[in-house]
């Protein structure tokens, strides 16, 4: 069975960035589970998978377009200190929940002086091209129930 819409794939992955460096893996034995054409990975990566099958290995580069995006810089700003209550360390690195135009986002402190905290609102791959090395373990028919909540049960998946 080939990855097209209304199939689910498992597939193990290496991401790396542009000097090789790991960013993420699938954990041994473990490959990640996705329904296709559901946007549950990055729309670079799905279209790669398309008409692929179990046993298939092979490498994928990412564009920052088709994967977490191109850096914003209307996404960066200084935040007054005192929006912080209760938070006695900030410090870079640190992430925060924050109020969007767009509802709920994920906020990365960027610097913090005595009186403002710089954060950033783009995803920590923002702008950065991704080299994915894959191999597909599996490829199965999705379930009615998968198809109806847009993503996977069971093992590999979401469980409820």
């Amino acid at each position: 069975m080939q990855i097209a819409e209304r199939t689910v794939a498992l597939f193990h992955y290496t991401l790396t960035d542009p000097a090789g460096a790991v960013i993420d893996a699938s954990p041994e034995g473990q490959p990640l589970a996705y329904l296709h054409g559901a946007g549950n990975i990055v729309p670079g990566l799905e279209n790669a998978m398309t008409g692929r099958a179990a046993g298939d290995r092979f490498d994928v580069q990412v564009a920052p377009e088709q994967g977490y995006g191109v850096r914003d810089p209307n996404l960066v700003q200084a935040v007054p200190r005192a929006a912080f209550q209760g938070v006695d360390v900030i410090e870079p690195g640190m992430q925060f929940q924050a109020q969007g135009e767009h509802g709920p986002m994920l906020v990365t402190v960027a610097a913090v002086d005595a009186d403002s905290v710089t954060v950033d609102g783009n995803h920590p791959l923002a702008g950065v091209p991704l080299h994915f090395a894959i191999e597909i373990a599996q490829v199965r028919a999705a379930t009615a129930d998968e198809l109806t909540h847009g993503h996977v049960h069971g093992a590999g998946g979401l469980h409820h």
